[in-house]
């Protein structure tokens, strides 16, 4: 592989476990309205733009009444926001060693987030890594989500880079597509979904860690 100056982030599910957060609070909020939401149903919408979700989440369950889900949607995603700001989200195995690697070797590193600005600020101060990125592309920033390629074109234009000179690390299915679509080169790091043969296919490798990047740029 050609030397990588400079690495694009995703947060949720290759950062912060922050995945394992959001389906506890949708599972509980749901129970409390007689919702048969699972976390099946959960897994379905990893990597998906909330947007999208919420507008599925009317969709299947519309015969509960368009307030009842509303509800749901907004008691869940704040029981989980309200974990987030106590600092209550654990750091994924490998996060510190590869930041330090990547500042060791004057790596640059951007931040591409599918969720919203200030819960991405929210999640990097609590943890200690806000100064490890020199920007940040959020939600806010793009006009469509991931699997459009729009979040890692921004991304790869912020580090001043060509694309297949930077390198996306990514959790999810909709974020490779993106990655590919941007033509960026990606890794894969898996979180709860492990890849098909055809997604693994569309990256430059698929790593247990974040820890196992390092090997990966070192090769």
């Amino acid at each position: 592989m050609k030397k990588v100056k400079g690495i694009i982030f995703d947060m949720d599910g290759l950062l912060f476990d922050t995945e394992s957060i959001y389906c506890e609070a949708n599972l509980v909020v749901a129970e409390k309205y007689d919702l048969p939401f699972t976390k099946d149903v959960y897994n379905r919408f990893i990597g998906i733009s909330d947007e999208e979700v919420w507008e599925a989440l009317h969709e299947m369950y519309a015969d509960h009444g368009k307030e009842t889900v509303q509800k749901f949607i907004d008691e869940s995603w704040g029981m989980a926001h309200d974990r987030f700001k106590t600092g209550e989200v654990d750091l994924k195995p490998g996060v510190h060693e590869l930041l330090t690697y990547l500042e060791e070797k004057n790596i640059p590193r951007v931040l591409a987030s599918s969720n919203v600005r200030p819960v991405i600020e929210i999640l990097l101060e609590h943890a200690g890594i806000r100064d490890k990125f020199s920007d940040i592309v959020s939600a806010d920033d793009v006009k469509y989500a991931k699997p459009d390629p729009e979040i890692f074109e921004i991304a790869v234009d912020r580090l001043g880079i060509a694309r297949e000179e930077g390198l996306v690390l990514e959790d999810s299915k909709n974020g490779i597509l993106a990655a590919e679509g941007a033509g960026v080169p990606v890794v894969m790091v898996p979180d709860i979904i492990p890849p098909t043969a055809e997604l693994e296919e569309k990256t430059a490798a698929v790593l247990p860690t974040l820890h196992d990047v390092i090997n990966f740029l070192e090769a």
